[in-house]
């Protein structure tokens, strides 16, 4: 099956043309759905009221008009461009100096060949604390761990796709997600229904689910499918005087970042950027900046982590000789920028498709007929089989809707009031919410970040054997798919029939 989808995905023209299909049949869409006058009606927990949206039809002068006019901001705009390309100066940098394999190296040595891929899961999951910086940073990683341990490097970069994005809810820390969907469904609620830490010792478990369902699927379904890769592993030395040397001022170099960091967060007596310090805001509250992620410094992550690869990059490549000058630095950090011309061409045109499908409330339109579909249901009597339903429901409306805030700013005034009603806390409708929007990711073209996965995926394209495409990446990604929403809820259904308590309340 999963050979049948990778052939088919894969005869389809190239991503580019596929868009451009997209966006032409989402206009047809939406002119014929302005004719049959399609609309919707609900509470809008973002906006606080009651919104009506109608289909907008693109396939009209004012639409056109409106792409034409947009295109150009839209690219500008999108959201995972800025993301890939300030995180690609960094790590790009430290991978051309020789940092990245010198240390994969020594891991490699040191590592047990049986747990890398519940490794490379296991931190994908983790990485969702410092916001979208794992698609950029930990997803090409993972081929390149791979590769280190001899084994095929789209089955690196899968594992940590599937921790990165499949994971994307679960943590052993709470985090910014928590902030927002919780500061939803406290809107639809209307009073302070969960907080931040509400669904926080069951995501802590769903941490070690996905990490062993992750790293299974990988061992024994993804990799064994995938076969043998016949590119070159190279072999790097680290044992050199020259990468000895360069890992040490890597070390130096990383520590003395991460001091200077320390330094710019907490408020230390004497700082010269005031009791707030550089990266948080001395006006406010400093431990409700943390706790809810309003401080400058997580809107800071992603240029500081290119900076931590890029500052340690520096210090391995001075000391180990890979790097003469600062002709050196900028040589190698367009080489890493030259490599995404194709991401650039592609995120242009899927910039223009996802916007356009948005703009037409067509996403809107399916997610509230999905709810209403749900509601018909009756399952009022059998709250369990009505979690498990709404979980189904929100994995597939998440095929069409990225943003896991703006479908929960739709779904939570209808569902969290609703199951209420039945003896289903908030704090429950909300974990259901974040397993069906966290198993889907990971094969919806939609996703904002699927674009750049087909361009990392290309890279390690060998000779005379079958591209890399759309159809590849989803045939790898189904099992992460099915197996963590199966589980997951075996997980949910466990943890309801034994009462164990889910997170901490607010007021408890």
């Amino acid at each position: 099956m999963l050979n049948s989808v990778e052939k088919t995905g894969n005869k389809l023209p190239h991503p580019v043309i596929i868009f451009l299909i997209l966006t032409a049949t989402v206009m047809v869409i939406s002119a014929i759905g302005e004719f049959l006058g399609w609309s919707v009606t609900f509470q809008d927990a973002k906006v606080g009221e009651e919104v009506t949206k109608e289909v907008i039809s693109f396939l009209s002068g004012h639409g056109i008009a409106t792409i034409l006019s947009n295109a150009v901001s839209w690219f500008t705009g999108f959201a995972p461009l800025g993301v890939v390309l300030v995180a690609i100066l960094g790590v790009g940098l430290s991978e051309k100096s020789g940092l990245l394999a010198a240390l994969i190296e020594k891991g490699v040595k040191s590592a047990p060949k049986s747990i890398i891929a519940y490794v490379v899961v296991l931190i994908g999951v983790m990485s969702n604390i410092a916001a979208d910086a794992g698609y950029v940073v930990l997803i090409p990683l993972g081929a390149i761990i791979f590769i280190g341990f001899k084994r095929h490097p789209l089955a690196g970069m899968a594992a940590a796709f599937a921790g990165v994005s499949g994971g994307f809810s679960a943590n052993l820390m709470f985090g910014s997600l928590d902030a927002l969907l919780g500061g939803i469904t406290n809107e639809a609620m209307g009073y302070e229904a969960v907080g931040i830490m509400s669904n926080w010792f069951f995501m802590i478990a769903s941490t070690f689910l996905v990490t062993i369902v992750g790293g299974l699927v990988t061992d024994r379904i993804v990799e064994p499918r995938l076969g043998t890769w016949h590119g070159t592993h190279e072999e790097i030395k680290t044992d050199d005087a020259a990468t000895k040397k360069g890992l040490r001022a890597a070390l130096i170099a990383f520590i003395a970042y991460a001091l200077v960091i320390v330094w710019l967060i907490l408020p230390i007596k004497g700082n010269p950027f005031g009791a707030g310090a550089l990266l948080m805001e001395s006006s406010k509250g400093y431990l409700d900046q943390l706790l809810w992620f309003t401080a400058p410094f997580y809107k800071s992550l992603i240029v500081l982590i290119a900076l931590m690869f890029a500052i340690p990059g520096i210090a391995f490549g001075y000391a180990s000789g890979t790097i003469k000058d600062t002709k050196d630095i900028v040589r190698y950090m367009t080489e890493a920028m030259s490599g995404l011309g194709g991401y650039i061409v592609l995120a242009f045109f899927a910039a223009i498709f996802i916007k356009v499908f948005s703009l037409t409330n067509l996403g809107t339109v399916i997610a509230v007929k999905g709810a209403d579909l749900l509601i018909a249901l009756d399952l009022d009597s059998l709250p369990l089989l009505l979690l498990i339903a709404f979980i189904i429901v929100s994995a597939i409306i998440n095929l069409f809707i990225g943003s896991a805030s703006a479908k929960w700013g739709i779904m939570a005034p209808v569902f969290a009031v609703m199951l209420d009603k039945v003896g289903i806390t908030p704090e429950w409708t909300q974990l259901a919410y974040r397993i069906g929007d966290s198993t889907t990711n990971i094969i919806s073209p939609l996703m904002s970040y699927f674009a750049i996965i087909v361009v990392f995926a290309s890279m390690y394209d060998v000779e005379g054997e079958e591209k890399t495409g759309i159809g590849t990446i989803i045939s790898m990604m189904v099992p992460y798919s099915v197996a963590f929403l199966f589980s997951w809820i075996l997980l949910m259904t466990v943890w309801y029939l034994t009462g164990l308590p889910i997170g901490i309340t607010p007021g408890v």
